[in-house]
């Protein structure tokens, strides 16, 4: 479906799981303009990450094509516009694209499809975490990185909130005196670092949430949690494979929420603007998150696992011609962007666009059926001892572990997630053809883990060699954010 040419305002915000809206039915989490985007526009109740982790999530949305088509394999592997991005078709066509915020891509030289950059966040030094190339287990870590960001979590101001307050500043003044005077429709694209670590909420945000309020972590306890081995190898990295005090727990859960609710007023701000502008009758608006945030739940923090806390997101979309208070129940994942975007400019795709596996979601808002559709996602960074593959369906979630047990959790019967069905004899057929199903998408999972750790391998070597890299650790614990004074 075509449709006439809109502006487009694509607001992105990292680490947002789904769970963490008041629309989508936390009983804790205030994220009251979301909310209200979403009565006025659809939400999308099964969204997904294609890599819940930040760079190859990121390049996926730009390409609209997997991780490991393009090479993006984890946080050490940019996107450089090699494989072109929405950007560029709308670029071809005219239409101005402006991005505020994280890219999270190389540099911003690379002709990415995204000339007009504005406060850009990219990957530390051009090259991004060198650690997350590493990936065999019992590797030596450097105590503390992973923990540190729990225990340090409370009341503040970070980086990244004064980062997400310039990345608000500049969209506004963007909306108010230069989208109104454009003869031509454009895209914007709002990108913020929030709710992304470190847990320093402002106070005002920190103080919505006292701890005793916050929903403790389902599974978090030694005895409950899942004791799959490469999970296992995943909490020893991390540095969390102990249990922290409830009292820290609960800090920690406070912050984050807070850090939710403060980039949902940086959005409230975003959207005011727009409204203010007279724009929101021209322009459609899309909300999503590059990926989640575990929380605790399952013994895990962090993203980098195919649990709903990691992979599931938020996805809202919104329009002066779109359904009002719409739940799509189909599952939907953050390659469909590429397709919906340049559908809802009035952009055709290329004929090399036809092989995308995602397709417009303004057809599923338009009623196009798509029975069972299901969803992939893919993990191959850091934390990771191998190649981690994840299949969604309308019932079940399986997580295909290369040389080791899967998981498969039936959805409708247990969306926490808390009962592991893979060994249980009467799941064979299902599990079989799930595995079935997963080559016939993307081929051998086994030889792209290979690829992928063969690359990883080479990318090392470039720089100094495993045992330089092991010793240094983690550069930094988050990507620092460029200078907005």
């Amino acid at each position: 479906m075509s449709s006439d040419p809109q502006n487009l305002l694509f607001i992105m915000s990292d680490q947002h799981s789904r769970a963490m809206l008041g629309s989508g039915g936390h009983p804790v989490v205030q994220t009251p303009n979301l909310d209200e985007l979403a009565r006025q526009g659809i939400s999308f109740a099964n969204a997904y990450t294609n890599s819940p982790i930040c760079v190859p999530a990121r390049a996926s949305l730009a390409t609209g094509r997997y991780p490991h088509d393009i090479g993006a394999w984890d946080n050490a592997a940019p996107y450089t516009g090699d494989v072109p991005s929405w950007g560029h078709r709308l670029e071809e066509q005219g239409i101005a694209v402006t991005t505020i915020g994280k890219l999270h891509y190389r540099n911003e030289t690379d002709d990415t499809g995204f000339a007009d950059q504005r406060l850009p966040m990219h990957v530390l030094n051009g090259v991004g975490d060198l650690y997350t190339l590493v990936r065999e287990a019992h590797i030596p870590i450097k105590e503390g990185v992973g923990r540190k960001q729990i225990l340090d979590a409370g009341p503040g101001e970070s980086s990244y909130t004064q980062f997400d307050r310039a990345v608000t500043a500049e969209a506004v003044n963007y909306l108010r005196n230069e989208a109104p005077v454009s003869k031509e429709p454009w895209a914007l694209f709002v990108s913020y670092a929030c709710p992304h670590f470190p847990l320093i909420a402002p106070q005002e945000y920190y103080d919505l949430y006292p701890p005793e309020r916050v929903v403790f972590p389902k599974q978090y306890g030694l005895h409950e949690r899942p004791k799959h081995f490469v999970l296992e190898e995943y909490r020893r990295l991390s540095g969390l494979a102990d249990e922290l005090d409830e009292a820290t727990i609960r800090k920690a859960i406070a912050a984050y929420y807070g850090l939710c609710t403060f980039m949902d007023a940086q959005v409230g701000q975003v959207l005011s603007a727009l409204r203010d502008s007279g724009l929101d009758q021209t322009t459609r608006i899309i909300y999503t998150s590059d990926h989640g945030d575990s929380m605790g739940e399952h013994g895990l923090w962090f993203k980098s696992t195919m649990y709903e806390g990691a992979t599931a997101i938020p996805l809202i979309l919104s329009g002066p011609d779109l359904p009002k208070g719409i739940r799509v129940t189909e599952n939907v994942s953050l390659v469909d962007c590429f397709p919906t975007i340049l559908d809802a400019v009035g952009v055709p795709l290329k004929e090399e666009d036809r092989d995308l596996p995602g397709e417009s979601l303004l057809k599923l808002v338009k009623g196009a059926p798509a029975p069972n559709r299901t969803v992939f996602s893919e993990y191959h960074a850091a934390g990771s001892i191998t190649g981690v593959f994840m299949l969604r369906d309308e019932t079940y979630k399986y997580v295909h572990y290369v040389d080791y047990p899967p998981q498969l959790f039936d959805l409708l019967q247990d969306p926490d997630e808390l009962t592991d069905l893979a060994a249980d004899p009467r799941y064979k057929e299902v599990i079989r053809r799930f595995e079935r199903q997963l080559i016939d998408e993307i081929g051998d999972p086994g030889m792209i883990n290979a690829a992928a750790k063969q690359d990883q391998a080479r990318r090392l070597r470039l720089h100094g060699g495993r045992e330089h890299v092991v010793s240094q650790g983690f550069k930094v614990p988050f990507t620092p954010v460029p200078d907005v004074k």
